[in-house]
């Protein structure tokens, strides 16, 4: 989630001020993701460090109203344009748990396969009952959350078809022959063991 672009992309509906910035968020995103005030402080003094922003008037009780600047306009609607890139390296700590486990000896799988599918189910069952908590005339902060709580929904279900699927690969292919032993070759720095065989020269 990128901060300084939500935050851009709401100032360039009009200015507002830190406290004002997270209630907008917050309202705008359903209510899934809070922002802590600090951070938000932290986030527009380097916008306006890089000319996205830019200090405006002072109210009675206070409160800096903060305003987009063009390059900020600029920024926040190519980032509204631009789509999300998942990104290859992001670890995800279930799948390398499943991965080690998979090639550890001793270690029973199928029973953490099969626990985690309790723990998922039952997280997954409490995203279905979650309902929306302000006023259900269907107006766009209901939206908002179902968005994202829909979204919370889908990730569940594909995690567990996921482990079905880890399941159905171990029992075709038992972990006890999947175990690998500490490998004795000492690998070269940077760069792991590669398991292929070296080349036949012609």
């Amino acid at each position: 989630m990128s901060v300084r672009q939500s935050l851009l992309a709401i100032l360039a509906q009009g200015p507002c001020y830190g406290y004002q910035l997270r209630s907008e968020f917050e309202r705008r995103t359903g209510s899934s993701t809070s922002l802590n005030v600090g951070q938000i402080y932290s986030t527009l003094e380097r916008l306006e460090r890089d000319g996205f922003v830019s200090r405006g008037e002072v109210d009675k009780d206070g409160h800096t109203y903060w305003e987009i600047t063009d390059a900020g306009r600029a920024e926040a609607a190519a980032w509204l344009a631009s789509p999300v890139s998942r990104s290859l390296g992001t670890r995800d700590e279930l799948a390398i748990k499943l991965a080690l486990a998979a090639t550890l000896p001793g270690v029973d799988v199928i029973d953490l396969i099969r626990a985690q599918r309790r723990t998922s189910m039952a997280h997954l069952e409490s995203l279905r009952r979650a309902t929306f908590r302000g006023d259900t005339g269907g107006g766009p902060e209901e939206l908002a959350w179902a968005l994202v709580t829909e979204s919370t929904v889908f990730a569940a279900e594909a995690e567990v078809r996921w482990l079905d699927h880890v399941e159905d690969q171990l029992i075709a292919h038992p972990a006890r022959t999947m175990a690998l032993e500490i490998e004795t070759r000492r690998p070269k720095r940077g760069r792991p063991v590669s398991s292929r065989p070296a080349p036949v020269a012609p």
